[in-house]
């Protein structure tokens, strides 16, 4: 199906079918935001979605090889699997544009440039794996975040509760380690890229903090409460430490919340 975008909600539709991982991070760049919004209108689901290329073959998490980041096939693959979760981010921020009607205009802008923002950083990933002789697709990869987009479709307040304020958050306390792995072996460029990423993740993590706060307002209901009702009712992987709470707090979790991670 071939949607012709007439307001930014459908325009959004247009990178999350790509199939083909550049071409859809080129697509989420140009997205215009100067389009209408119309957050009210109720968009046909096209089927189809996300467009996903052939490669890389995609297995259980706990399937996953890790390889000596002593060999230039192990950096690869690291950089490769940072690379596969930041084209899921692109798709995870692209569905709850065109998905959830009635959110404010400012909500929706919020998501399209998180979009734009998470297709940089793949297009610097994939920049990066050809310098080094590789390219995305050429290892496998995990499927678990879109598999809780999946068990949160039909629900706002559980997908913006459990994808940026959850899976996300677990980027800002993984990023430091993984930057330290890799420059350790000698990646220096790869820590480079890293630093960016981290600095604009705690941005999207602060805005689902901030419209996932919002919407807990609208429903009368308490977040932190509710936020441990969400990590039961869809089975959310346990966070568990290190953390960066730095990063957090940057992020605008609340001190409560940091002292009940890991519960």
């Amino acid at each position: 199906m071939v949607v012709t975008p007439i307001s930014l909600r459908q325009a959004a539709l247009l990178p999350l079918l790509e199939s083909h991982a550049v071409r859809k991070a080129q697509l989420a760049l140009a997205i215009d935001t100067r389009l209408p919004v119309s957050a009210q209108e109720a968009i046909p689901n096209p089927g189809g979605i996300p467009g996903r290329p052939d490669r890389p073959i995609l297995v259980a998490h706990t399937e996953m090889r890790h390889l000596s980041l002593a060999t230039l096939e192990g950096r690869a693959a690291l950089v490769h699997s940072i690379a596969h979760i930041e084209l899921n981010a692109i798709d995870l921020a692209l569905d709850v544009v065109w998905r959830f009607a009635g959110m404010p205009d400012a909500f929706y802008l919020d998501w399209v440039q998180i979009a734009k923002e998470e297709a940089k950083h793949f297009l610097l990933l994939q920049k990066h794996l050809q310098s080094l002789g590789f390219d995305y697709g050429d290892f496998p990869a995990h499927h678990a975040l879109w598999q809780m987009a999946e068990r949160t479709q039909s629900d706002l307040l559980a997908r913006i509760g459990l994808v940026p304020r959850t899976l996300e958050a677990r980027g800002l306390d993984a990023s430091p380690g993984v930057k330290n792995k890799l420059v350790s072996a000698g990646d220096m460029v790869a820590g480079q890229i890293l630093d960016i990423i981290l600095e604009e993740e705690i941005g999207h993590v602060a805005a689902g903090n901030r419209w996932y706060r919002f919407i807990c307002q609208e429903r009368g209901l308490d977040p932190i409460s509710t936020y441990s009702e969400l990590i039961q009712t869809y089975k959310a992987p346990k966070l568990r430490a290190p953390y960066n709470l730095e990063a957090r707090r940057k992020a605008g979790f609340e001190e409560e919340e940091l002292n009940r991670l890991g519960e």
